[in-house]
Parts: structure tokens; sequence; C-alpha cells
């Protein structure tokens, strides 16, 4: 066997169903700026933590991480080109979940991970054509192009200033009960918004929504992302 053959193999072959969820946990706590200890996995995951140590250990010698006892765990660019893909994915499930089988947006997040893992390639091809090539999923996040490294990051509500205008997005984590405030106030996924005020030292905003002003905190306004949109 030739030096090397056998990593190639590892890294190359097809991520199991626990290490597609571990990779997508360690991508977005990331994302998020925090570290991606392997107790933190494992709260993430509903996994015990024995578990999640040594699903990391088997992917660290996948060369899909980079894992040191004690310290946090970090994707290698195989890894983080897999995580991705794992996304892409779930995304492309739930568009499907939402659109063709009328489920709720977040709903679709809880439903797509009980079957996506087992979707060949194929079936996901054909989705995403059938479902017209979506940019986004129901949670208002893009579906990103296959073999990327990144996802572009949407920045949080409240860091945009009076004048801007953007189209919401919400994570299926958030709380059910700031799901339902939000939703009172008209912010769903897919929603135009405009910022008409913003007050000073961390002072709620005010935001134009279906043509009504509405008040945000600041807490809440960290909970909504925006993709901003550019003047035409």
């Amino acid at each position: 066997m030739k030096p090397g053959l056998k990593v190639a193999e590892s890294t190359n072959s097809p991520a199991t169903r626990s290490e597609r969820e571990m990779l997508k946990a360690i991508y977005r706590i990331s994302c998020d700026g925090a570290e991606a200890h392997t107790g933190v996995l494992a709260e993430r995951l509903g996994i015990a933590p024995a578990t999640a140590t040594a699903t990391v250990k088997r992917m660290a010698e996948r060369q899909l991480l980079d894992h040191t006892p004690y310290r946090a765990v970090e994707l290698t660019a195989v890894g983080r080109r897999m995580a991705v893909t794992a996304i892409r994915r779930h995304r492309i499930v739930e568009r499907f979940l939402a659109d063709m089988l009328g489920y709720a947006w977040n709903q679709a997040d809880r439903l797509a991970g009980t079957f996506e893992h087992e979707l060949p390639q194929e079936v996901e091809d054909r989705l995403y054509v059938a479902l017209d090539r979506p940019s986004s999923c129901p949670h208002g996040f893009p579906i990103p192009a296959p073999e990327v490294g990144e996802i572009p990051a949407l920045p949080p509500l409240y860091e945009l200033e009076p004048g801007d205008e953007a189209v919401v997005a919400v994570p299926g984590s958030t709380d059910p009960e700031v799901v339902a405030f939000l939703d009172t106030l008209g912010l769903r996924p897919g929603v135009r918004v405009k910022i008409r005020e913003k007050h000073p030292f961390d002072g709620p905003l005010v935001v134009r929504v279906d043509g009504h002003d509405r008040t945000l905190g600041e807490k809440i306004a960290h909970q909504i992302f925006v993709k901003k949109e550019i003047p035409a």
C-alpha cells in the first residue's frame, strides 16, 4: 500500500449520520464565534459526552477535524467542505418540506433531520431542480452552492442602521415563544424590513414591516438575522 492511501480513502469515504450532524454542529458553533468543545457539542446534539468524544476522535482520525484534549474542536478544510455540503442538503430538504408538503418553516428544520441522511445524492440533486433551484431555506438562510467551503454569514438585525433594508431570516433553534412574538409583529422569514430608527446605548430599533412600524428591543433584534439589500 502506498503511503497516505489509507488516509485518503478514509477522508473521502462518505460521512455517517452522526458525523454529518457533528460536522454541522461544529460549523454552526464556530460561525457563531463560540468554541466547539466536546461538552458543548454533546449538549447541542443531545448525546452523551462520551459519545461526542468518541465521534470527535473518530473524525480526527479521518482528518475531518483537529482535536487536542481540553481544547476546542476545529474543522479541517475537508471537514468544512463536508459540513457545508451537509448543511446544503438539510436546507434543500427543508425547502421540500415547506414548499411541496406544506410544513411551516419552523417545523421543517426538525423534520428534515429525520430522513435527510438517507437520501442518495441523485435524489438531492433532483429535489433541488424540482424546487426551481432555491437560493434560501424556509428560515431565510442561503443554500450554498455545491463544493464550497463557506456559507455567507448573515448579520443580526441589530447591526443595521436607519435607512437600511433587508430580508429577514430566523434560525430554527429560536425559542418558540420568541417565534410566536415575532409572528405577531409580522417578522417572519422572507419578510422585507426597513430600519426607521435606532436608539443609542443599546436602545430599541423601530422597524418598518409590511407598512407598519414595529419596535424591537436589542436582545430580540440580535436573534433575527438579515440579508441586507443593496439599493438599486
